[in-house]
């Protein structure tokens, strides 16, 4: 089967969050053949899958997830999401691009690995979950600890995050930022509009401190990471009634930090600003993710010279995006990289990608495996 056939085959497959709807079934099957041994790992209501060839360090994983986010309106799609269609040159269907053609491109890869190296060292894995898209509590998150519990440690890890802007290869992720939700409560007194006098309204008290922390400059970034994005992205007061000046104002908002700056330090820049408008409130955060960055140059090293020599691209190195499950890996010392198609229309209508660059990806990640099991 090719790379084209098996992304077909696996985009038939309604695998919406967090149903895997076999997509790693159809892996452990296809690889078993070649001498991989599966272990599937079901958590929560999340599908993981652990295929291992070979024992021993160094370890390689190829990393991706079978789940996919909802089509939307299928009244706007050019054919049903779930039945790959070829026009133009493109193969569409949700999860095309994110990333089902990635692990496609994988298992092709390895399949071909281990035809040329049947007594390769160290241990070629693939691992993959249905929920990086939804929570991700029960997925790469809970295999780690289940890793380590057997003396598995990661030392490459592979993923196959759709990286590339506007032609295959021309960008790889070497890490992503870090998102960290904070909820505060401002108390004012509810009254009526008509006495503002016997009232205290937290909407104006706190107008004036949200303008000055959305004109912050929490940190200035550094080499590898952009400065820190403060965004509010929910404001909620009031009973309902227009005659009563509520007596709470809600507010929800989220930083995208990098390694300038801690969640320590984000969370006192907002309480000095907060202190310095004389707020009554209350303040919580939740860290979704930290920030994570591969400056060991083993991994990244591999990709380059794979990516210039089948793709003929020099790539950048970027660590833009949202967050991926690299999160719960790198901190476990392994090296992270990402590397897929291009992310144009990913999570979009008529989610697609390019035909003509599915077998290069595929022999660009046997490029990778190659320098990194191979010529050792």
């Amino acid at each position: 089967m090719t790379v084209q056939a098996l992304t077909e085959a696996l985009i038939a497959r309604v695998s919406v969050t967090p149903d895997d709807a076999g997509c790693q079934a159809l892996v452990a099957e296809r690889l078993a053949a070649c001498g991989f041994r599966a272990d599937h790992l079901r958590f929560g209501d999340t599908d993981n899958l652990w295929i291992a060839r070979g024992s021993g360090a160094p370890v390689l994983a190829l990393v991706g997830h079978t789940d996919v986010v909802p089509p939307g309106p299928l009244d706007q799609w050019s054919q049903p999401p779930f039945e790959p269609t070829v026009r133009d040159g493109l193969l569409y269907g949700r999860g095309a691009a994110d990333m089902k053609a990635s692990i496609a491109a994988m298992v092709c890869a390895v399949e071909a690995f281990v035809a040329a190296h049947p007594a390769h060292p160290g241990t070629l894995a693939l691992l993959l979950t249905s929920d990086e898209e939804g929570p991700a509590r029960d997925g790469i998150q809970a295999v780690m600890p289940w890793l380590k519990e057997r003396g598995i440690a990661i030392d490459y890890a592979l993923i196959g995050e759709p990286s590339s802007s506007t032609r295959l290869g021309d960008r790889v992720r070497i890490g992503r930022r870090g998102s960290m939700h904070g909820y505060l409560t401002v108390k004012g007194i509810q009254g009526h509009v008509a006495y503002p006098e016997l009232a205290r309204n937290p909407i104006h008290q706190a107008a004036p401190a949200l303008a000055a922390l959305a004109a912050t400059r929490f940190d200035a970034g550094n080499l590898h990471f952009p400065p820190t994005s403060f965004q509010i992205y929910e404001v909620k007061a009031g009973t309902g009634a227009n005659n009563v000046i509520p007596g709470e104002l809600f507010v929800s908002f989220n930083f995208r930090y990098g390694t300038a700056s801690t969640e320590g330090s984000l969370r006192a820049q907002v309480e000095a600003v907060l202190n310095a408008h004389g707020l009554e409130y209350e303040l919580r955060f939740r860290v979704s993710s930290a920030p994570f960055l591969t400056e060991r140059t083993r991994l990244i090293g591999a990709v380059q010279t794979a990516i210039a020599e089948e793709l003929g691209v020099t790539t950048v190195l970027d660590t833009g995006g949202g967050t991926s499950d690299g999160r719960f890996i790198a901190p476990t010392g392994a090296e992270v990289v990402e590397l897929g198609p291009v992310n144009a229309s990913i999570h979009k209508i008529d989610e697609h990608v390019a035909v003509a660059d599915l077998e290069p990806l595929a022999r660009t990640y046997g490029r990778v495996i190659e320098q990194l099991l191979a010529n050792r």
